[in-house]
């Protein structure tokens, strides 16, 4: 049997329960012009813990359908995004 496919790439979207988006880029030639360009492929990965947040990069691999749209899970967040602090100010009007 052969090997289940891995991939890395970035949590787009994180608001559905246990499941995330995740984009994969990946380069290839164009076919007419030999010019390399960005392909992009969105793929509904299973998360079970909810460990993985918007903007982190994950890697995941192939396994048995889950859902409907599910055939991938995160094995391993390689970078968690970092949020920028942000402070509040309240303004005093006299």
């Amino acid at each position: 049997m052969g090997k289940n496919k891995e991939f890395i790439g970035t949590v787009v979207s994180d608001k559905m329960e246990k499941t995330r988006v995740v984009k994969i880029m990946r380069l290839m030639k164009h076919a007419k012009y030999g010019r390399i360009v960005k392909k992009y492929h969105k793929y509904k990965v299973h998360d079970e813990r909810n460990a993985s947040k918007a903007g982190d990069l994950v890697r995941i691999q192939e396994t048995r359908p889950l859902s409907k749209d599910k055939r991938f899970r995160i094995t391993e967040i390689i970078k968690k995004v970092e949020l920028p602090h942000v402070e509040i100010k309240e303004e005093i009007q006299l």
